[in-house]
This record gives structure tokens, C-alpha cells and sequence, in this order.
């Protein structure tokens, strides 16, 4: 077993007073590798809330490494899970202690770094750029002038002041430029603000002078930023890849194999240049409002659904992983079977409610927290547990109630328990697409394609928790302190 010992700061990090270089930790990695998460099933990905790595937009989970490693769990055949850590000091302490299995963000493979991690092959290549802004009125202002006022040589920068990310190779790369030119640079390490972007957001509005950034991030940032400059490099081409332990050999060699294929693919060009060519829509979706990167908000009808989650006593965000789920929060949505608006109301079940405009927002919410409340009472005599109830519940929403007791009365007849949901309820409903199952005299409800309620059930929750992740939420409630399974 290798014993590593990890330095917080992993790179270097700079002799400012915000330096935390001197705390070591001491970890022996535990022998995980493929085989190990395979038979476990889950890969545990670690990445930041980032506009290229992993943040949520208007309700959905979205990121250029977010979306990679969607298909590596795919390939791998297990299911993905997402760790958010900013801090990346801390993301690779978490890897070598096992607490994950990859660290996906942005990072640059450097000397310092491969005396404790190993790394996949590149992702991609990206220098390292000064990001700076630009005169107040350089709008009036003509191009030579701007120039001007804006640094081009980074010998420049001598005796100024740079703030840089935490545990970042920028620190690396700064140091070393100062010695290029002779002179010092007054290097700051953020411990306060974990992310790139928020660093950058602090430059265009004046609050800081200078960061340095990737120049596809800062690229990025420049198309929601205009008044910042990102023009100016300060390194040569880096290499950007993953993290993994390095005693994960057969994980390492297996990602680079499928590295190699996957980046000769359509799809791969694709998806890069979802988030690192077409800047404009991207820096829409990643600076919106709407993002889990500079906004607060999952959709307009936040405070709305936070109104009707009162009425379940739920926490919002479950009531919104659900409204997503139905309609990605679209209030003229319409399913192939004719549920329509926010919560996907049927005609029946509008007019028992007394519902008489399903795509306004407002009496869709009323009548579908009132549908979920009538199905919460049904089954609280029978399931105490309230994190198995939601699954009930959240089932019964999808497919039907009649379906979800048909599933519980072929538990009772197969002696498995109708009040629990995994391997029992979960694995009727599944079996009733099967004829045995649901031409059985005890079904009273026929077939049901019961992937759909099990899939349905199973993204909520998953959601649900990427959610609780990224997204500010005044008041958690219920579930979570039920049961870890949420």
C-alpha cells in the first residue's frame, strides 16, 4: 500500500497569507480499482460547480465533464455518482482516501501533481491566460489606446497583485514566471471563493485587478463579461485531464482506451463544442439566472413551488426534481398520452380538482400537491417509513395507483412485502410487462410497461439530490433524516 503524504495545497501553493501549505495529510490509498467499482457498480466522480465541469441549468444537470463521464459510466456499465468539491486541495485528498474514484475539473496535469495523483490521457489543451479588465470607457475608446492601458507582457505584471484559485496551477505557473522576469508577483490564494468564476466575475466588476483562468474558460467568461480582456497568455499549451489514484492501474489504462475512441466520435465534437465553441450559448446557459453557476433559481416558478411544497411538507427541491421530471418546467408541455402543464395533469384528474385551465401554472400546482397529498394519506397506514412512502407515492404519481396495488397484492400472493418497495414492490411492477404476471387473477389493472414507474421513481430521487448539491434551499425537511437514501 502506498503512503502518501499529501500536502493541502498540493502544487506549491504560494507563501500568501492565505497559504494552508504547511497542513499535511497522511493517507494510505485504499486498493479500489476497476474491478472493485464494478462489482460495486458506482463510479464516484468528483467535480466543481463549474461552467465546464458540472453545474445545474434550469433544472437539469449539465457540464462538458459532467456529460463525458455520463458516458465512461455507460461504457463502464455502472451508475455515475457526482461529488461537488470546489476546493481541489480537497477533491484530491478525497480520491486518495477512496472517498472518490476521479476527479473531473479542469485540471492541468503538472510535475507537482503526479507525485500524488496519476492522470488519463488529455482531454484537451488549454494555456493559461491573464484575465484583466479593461478601461472604463473603452467602448469610446480607439483600439491602440485600449492596448495601451492593458497589459500584453507578462513581465508587466512584476510587483503587481494576482488573486488565483485555491490549490490552482496558476500559483505553479506565477511563481515561476516571477522568476522568469526577476521580479516579484504578489500572489493571493483565494480560500474564500472556491471557484474560477467567481473570480472572474470579481475582476469585470472591479474588485480585484487580475486573475488567470484557462483560455476556454476565460474565453468563456469573456462572452458574459464583456469589460473583461482575456487575450494576454502567460503559458505555454497545458494538458487538461482527469485524476486517479495511482494505484487504479486498471481504471487509468480502461479510461484511456475508451478516451482514445470516444474522442474520434460525432458525439464527442458534439458535446465539446456544446460548451467550448458556441461561446455565446454557452456563457447564456452557464451565467443565467437559471445556473447553478452565477444564478439561484431552478425556474421561474420557484416561489410557487415553494408555496405548494408546504402543503406536502416536503422540500422544495423534491417538488421540483418532480416537476422537472414531468415537464422540465415548460406550463404548455404535453405528453403523447395528453398530461399538459407544469405537473402533467390528465383530464380526469383536472376535473376532480376542479382544474379548469391546465397550462396555467398556478392551478397546476394546486391540483397536482393536492393529487400527491391524496396519495400520501393512502399509504400512511400501511408504509411508515416515509423515505419508502415518497417511492410509493412518486410511482403511484407516474403510473397510476392501480398499478402500484396490483404490484403490492402479487407481493402478497408471492410472500414478498407489500410495504417495501425495493425488491418487492419495485420487482412486481417491473414483472407486470410479463403475461404470467399481469394476466394473474390478483391484477386488476392489466400490463404496465413498470420500467417506466421504477426509471421515474429512481431519476426524481437522483435529481433530487444534484439538486440539494448546487441549489440554495432555505428549509430541508422530511425525507433526508428518515433515511440516507436520499
Amino acid at each position: 500500500m502506498l503512503c502518501l503524504a499529501l500536502i493541502a495545497a498540493l502544487l506549491g501553493c504560494s507563501k500568501s497569507n492565505n497559504s494552508n501549505s504547511d497542513v499535511i495529510y497522511n493517507i494510505s490509498p485504499p486498493d479500489i480499482d476497476l474491478p472493485a467499482i464494478k462489482e460495486r457498480g458506482v463510479l464516484r466522480a468528483i467535480v466543481d460547480n463549474s461552467a465546464t465541469s458540472y453545474f445545474i441549468y434550469k433544472g437539469r444537470p449539465m457540464g462538458y465533464e459532467y456529460e463525458m463521464l455520463r458516458w465512461l459510466a455507460d461504457y463502464l456499465e455502472v451508475e455515475l455518482k457526482i461529488i461537488i468539491k470546489n476546493d481541489i486541495a480537497e477533491a484530491l485528498k478525497l480520491l486518495n482516501e477512496g472517498e472518490g474514484d476521479i476527479v473531473a475539473f479542469n485540471l492541468t496535469i503538472t510535475n507537482e501533481r503526479k507525485r500524488f495523483v496519476d492522470f488519463t490521457e488529455p482531454l484537451y489543451y488549454a494555456r493559461q491566460v491573464l484575465v484583466q479588465k479593461r478601461p472604463d470607457n473603452w467602448r469610446t475608446m480607439k483600439i491602440h489606446e485600449i492596448e495601451q492601458e492593458l497589459i500584453r507582457d507578462p513581465i508587466e505584471l512584476a510587483g503587481k497583485t494576482v488573486h488565483v484559485r485555491k490549490a490552482s496551477a496558476y500559483i505553479t505557473r506565477l511563481k515561476n514566471l516571477s522568476e522568469e522576469i526577476g521580479s516579484e508577483i504578489n500572489i493571493v490564494e483565494d480560500t474564500v471563493n472556491a471557484e474560477i468564476d467567481e473570480l472572474i466575475r470579481q475582476v469585470a466588476e472591479g474588485e480585484i485587478d487580475y486573475t488567470v483562468a484557462d483560455e476556454d474558460v476565460a474565453l468563456l467568461s469573456a462572452t458574459f463579461f464583456p469589460d473583461i480582456d482575456v487575450k494576454t497568455p502567460i503559458s505555454f499549451s497545458q494538458r487538461i485531464a482527469w485524476a486517479i489514484r495511482q494505484n487504479s492501474d486498471s481504471l487509468e489504462n480502461t479510461i484511456n482506451g475508451w478516451l482514445e475512441q470516444k474522442q474520434k466520435t460525432t458525439d464527442y465534437y458534439v458535446v465539446y463544442n456544446k460548451y467550448f465553441k458556441n461561446l455565446k450559448r454557452s456563457a447564456n446557459r452557464s451565467y443565467s439566472e437559471f445556473s447553478s453557476v452565477a444564478g439561484d433559481k431552478l425556474s421561474p416558478y420557484d416561489e410557487e413551488i415553494k408555496v405548494a411544497s408546504d402543503q406536502l411538507g416536503w422540500d422544495w427541491l423534491l417538488l421540483a426534481s418532480l416537476i422537472y421530471q414531468e415537464s422540465k418546467f415548460d406550463p404548455n408541455a404535453q405528453s403523447w398520452a395528453g398530461a399538459v402543464g407544469l405537473m402533467q395533469l390528465v383530464e380526469n384528474t383536472a376535473e376532480e380538482y376542479g382544474i379548469s385551465n391546465r397550462n396555467d401554472p398556478n392551478e397546476s400546482l394546486n391540483a397536482g400537491t393536492a393529487y400527491i397529498n391524496w396519495l400520501q394519506n393512502t399509504f400512511s397506514e400501511s408504509i411508515q417509513d416515509s423515505v419508502t412512502r415518497l417511492k410509493f407515492v412518486l410511482a403511484a404519481y407516474n403510473v397510476g395507483i392501480g398499478h402500484i396495488q396490483d404490484a403490492r397484492r402479487l407481493c402478497k400472493k408471492y410472500d414478498a412485502d407489500p410495504n417495501k418497495w425495493e425488491g418487492n414492490v419495485e420487482k412486481y411492477l417491473l414483472l407486470k410487462s410479463k403475461e404470467k404476471y399481469y394476466t394473474d387473477p390478483v391484477v386488476r389493472y392489466g400490463y404496465c410497461r413498470g420500467s417506466e414507474p421504477v426509471n421515474y421513481v429512481e431519476s426524481i430521487l437522483q435529481r433530487y439530490k444534484q439538486y440539494k448539491q448546487l441549489v440554495k434551499s432555505d428549509e430541508i425537511r422530511g425525507f433526508e433524516e428518515d433515511n440516507s437514501v436520499i
